[in-house]
């Protein structure tokens, strides 16, 4: 009976190997808007559905880091699902207080940017498979706006 279950499991790993798993990108991070609270970073991902039905987005969980140090973090629950055979924008909006950002003025202070990690997991229902997470990440520099550039 042992060897009928492990037969039965190896051919649900082969079978569950061979079934087109969805991808994901991510584009770098900008500012997108100043407020009392915050800034707000923006960034966008992609997700590339291969199946021909729409395929749930559960959540997107994401991580800002900065100088090694986590600056934001968070989960975006049921955002859109990517369209059947299609790839879809998801957007990824990031709010970071200014206590934090203000502790980050060692960096600030010699080119007037933040580098950035940007780790991001995409969460998404396979029928069959069930839950699979999508990690993607990106890094860079973040270029803040000056006062000239507020300046209408």
């Amino acid at each position: 009976m042992s060897s009928l279950v492990d037969k039965a499991k190896e051919f649900m790993a082969d079978k569950v190997s061979d079934i087109p798993k969805p991808d994901a990108s991510l584009a770098g991070v900008s500012v997108q808007s100043l407020s009392r609270d915050g800034v707000l970073f923006h960034s966008q991902v992609s997700v590339s559905n291969p199946f021909p039905f729409p395929i749930p987005v559960c959540e997107i969980a994401y991580t800002l880091k900065s100088a090694g140090r986590e600056i934001a973090s968070g989960r975006l629950p049921n955002p859109e699902s990517p369209a059947a055979s299609a790839e879809t924008m998801l957007e990824l909006p990031v709010t970071v207080p200014y206590d934090i950002l203000i502790s980050l003025m060692r960096d600030l202070g010699r080119d007037w940017d933040i580098d950035y990690e940007l780790d991001v997991g995409v969460t998404v229902d396979l029928p069959v498979v069930g839950n699979f997470t999508i990690p993607v990440s990106t890094a860079g520099e973040i270029k803040l706006p000056t006062l000239s550039d507020m300046v209408i």
